[in-house]
C-alpha cells in the first residue's frame, strides 16, 4: 500500500486517535526549529509545500503526531529535504504533496537537517519499540553515514553534491551535527540503547574518521599559528572555501565552538587533540570585538529576494558593550569581513547594502560559554592537558 494511500489512516485520524496521550513526551526539539525557521520566514518558492499564515504546531509531548510528519517526510533514500518544519500541523492538501514527492533526491544536512530527524526517531523507539520507527530511523541512520566522504568529512547534500555542497560542511550544524549523533549511537547514549552492534561499531568508525578529518583540516596561517576552522573546506585541499556569494573563505567562531564542543567530550584526549583544543580557544579569545555593539533600528520597509525587513542595523561604538565576536574572519590576518550577494569583501559592516545587513547575523556571542566555562571545566577534568606545548 502506497504512503499516500495510508495518509488518511495514520496522519489525519491522528489528533483523535491519540487525544489522550502522552505516555511520554519528548522536550528535544531544538534541533529542528532552524528548518522550520527557514520554511515559516523565508521566501522560497521552491519548498514542496508553502506554509500558510501562523500554520499551527503540534505541542511537545504530541510525539506520535510529530514522528508521524517525520515519517511523510522521509524520502526514499532514507534522507529528508531541508527547511520544512517537522511540528507543523499539515492540511490533508499538504500531507499529500508531501507524499507525491517522496522518491525526490532533495535530500540535504544544510540548516540541521536530517540528524535531528534520526536522533527523534532513535528516542520514539526506544520508548514505543513500534517498529516503524525503528525501520525510518535505520534508514537515515544508514544514509548518514553513507555520505561520509573519504577524507571523513560531511558534505552539506547527498547525493550527488555539486559546488561547495560538496565541501566538507561544518556551517548551519551539518558535521558537528551528524558527528554528535553518531557518537551517542557508538556509545548507546540518548535513546540509542536498542542499536545493533554492526552499525554500533560503523558509527564509531564514523566519529574516529571525522575527528581524524577535523584535526587535519584546522586551519594554519601563513606565520604558521594554529587556529580554528571556516564554514565549508575543500575536501581536496583541505582548506577553508566560499560557499554562496556571500559566504567568503574565513574563519568562523561559532563552528570552531561547536566543533571545539565536541572535542571537549573525547575521554582521555590524546597531544594532538589537546593542542587543537589549545589553538582553537586561544584564537577565539585574540579575536573577540570589544567596545561596540550592533544596533538595530527602524527603516522604511524592504522586499529582497527572501526576506522582508522594516528595519536595519548598524555597528556604533559602546565602550560598556560585551564583548562579541564577528561570524567570519579574514584567515590570515584576524580581520572580520562581510559580503553582499555581489561576493565583494568588506571590512566594515555599516559598508554593507542593507538587503545583508538585515539577511544574515553577522556577529553574535558564540564562544563566550566555552571560553567562561566550558574550557576551564575541561582543564580541570584533564590537568594534563596544561602540561602540552601548544
Amino acid at each position: 500500500m502506497s504512503l499516500l494511500r495510508r495518509l488518511p489512516l495514520f496522519l489525519f485520524l491522528a489528533p483523535c486517535l491519540f487525544a489522550q496521550e502522552p505516555p511520554f513526551r519528548l522536550d528535544d526539539i531544538g534541533g529542528f526549529q532552524d528548518s522550520a525557521n527557514h520554511w515559516r520566514k523565508i521566501k522560497n518558492d521552491s519548498y514542496v509545500i508553502q506554509a500558510l499564515p501562523n500554520q499551527p504546531r503540534y505541542k511537545v509531548y504530541q510525539v506520535s503526531q510529530i514522528a508521524a510528519n517525520i515519517l511523510l517526510f522521509q524520502r526514499a533514500n532514507g534522507g529528508w529535504p531541508k527547511d520544512y518544519d517537522m511540528l507543523a500541523i499539515l492540511t490533508r492538501e499538504q500531507a499529500q504533496m508531501v507524499a507525491a514527492t517522496r522518491n525526490k533526491d532533495d535530500t540535504s544536512f544544510d540548516n540541521h537537517n536530517i540528524h535531528p530527524q534520526v536522533a527523534y526517531l532513535a528516542k520514539v523507539f526506544s520508548a514505543t519499540r513500534k517498529e516503524d520507527y525503528r525501520a525510518a530511523c535505520l534508514r537515515g541512520f544508514d544514509f548518514m553515514l553513507a555520505a561520509q566522504l573519504k577524507g571523513g568529512g560531511f558534505p552539506q547534500r547527498w547525493p550527488n553534491p555539486r559546488s561547495f555542497h560538496a565541501h566538507i560542511t561544518f556551517n548551519d550544524g551539518v558535521m558537528m551535527g551528524i558527528m554528535n549523533v553518531l557518537d551517542d549511537a557508538a556509545k548507546g547514549a540518548n535513546g540509542w540503547d536498542w542499536l545493533d552492534d554492526v552499525r554500533r561499531k560503523k558509527a564509531a568508525t564514523a566519529v574516529e574518521r571525522g575527528i581524524a578529518c577535523i584535526l587535519a583540516i584546522q586551519y594554519h596561517q601563513k606565520d604558521g599559528v594554529l587556529t580554528g576552522w571556516g564554514q565549508q573546506h575543500d575536501p581536496k585541499t583541505g582548506l577553508p572555501s566560499d560557499g554562496r556569494d556571500f559566504e567568503l573563505a574565513c574563519i568562523t567562531p561559532q563552528n570552531t565552538s561547536e566543533i571545539v564542543s565536541f572535542l571537549m567530550k573525547i575521554d582521555n584526549p590524546d597531544d594532538a587533540v589537546i593542542r587543537s583544543i589549545q589553538a582553537a580557544v586561544a584564537w577565539m579569545e585574540r579575536v573577540r570585538l570589544t567596545g561596540m555593539r550592533v544596533e538595530k533600528f527602524k527603516a522604511p520597509k524592504a522586499k529582497y529576494l527572501r526576506h522582508n525587513t522594516d528595519e536595519d542595523k548598524r555597528v556604533v561604538a559602546d565602550p560598556s558593550a560585551s564583548p562579541i565576536w564577528a561570524r567570519c574572519y579574514e584567515m590570515d590576518t584576524d580581520r572580520p569581513i562581510f559580503s553582499g550577494r555581489d561576493g565583494v569583501k568588506k571590512y566594515d559592516f555599516n559598508e554593507m547594502d542593507r538587503e545583508r545587513r538585515t539577511g544574515t547575523p553577522w556577529f553574535g556571542e558564540y564562544p563566550k560559554n566555552i571560553l567562561k566555562k566550558d574550557y576551564p571545566a575541561w582543564l580541570k577534568r584533564n590537568p594534563h592537558a596544561r602540561k602540552v606545548e601548544p
